[in-house]
């Protein structure tokens, strides 16, 4: 699953979705203007279920979607 969050990190969800293994903290994630940070480090598949963690700074994040819908019109 982490490769295949990783692929789409990399190209099309990139500027999105961010995909990291490394060790994170809330104060890490400030600032951070992708949508979701998968915690690939978290990721864990138990048969056909799949538990992701992902981060998200809510203010930023969401900010720099608005206006790249903006941007678009």
């Amino acid at each position: 699953m982490n490769d295949l969050f990783k692929h789409y990190a990399e190209n099309s969800m990139k500027g999105i979705l961010e995909y990291t293994e490394e060790q994170l903290v809330s104060s890490d994630i400030l600032g951070n203007t992708h949508s979701s940070i998968l915690d690939g480090s978290m990721t864990k598949t138990i048969g056909k279920m799949v538990k992701v963690v992902a981060w998200y700074d809510n203010e930023i994040g969401i900010s720099n979607r608005i206006a790249e819908l903006v941007s678009k019109l």
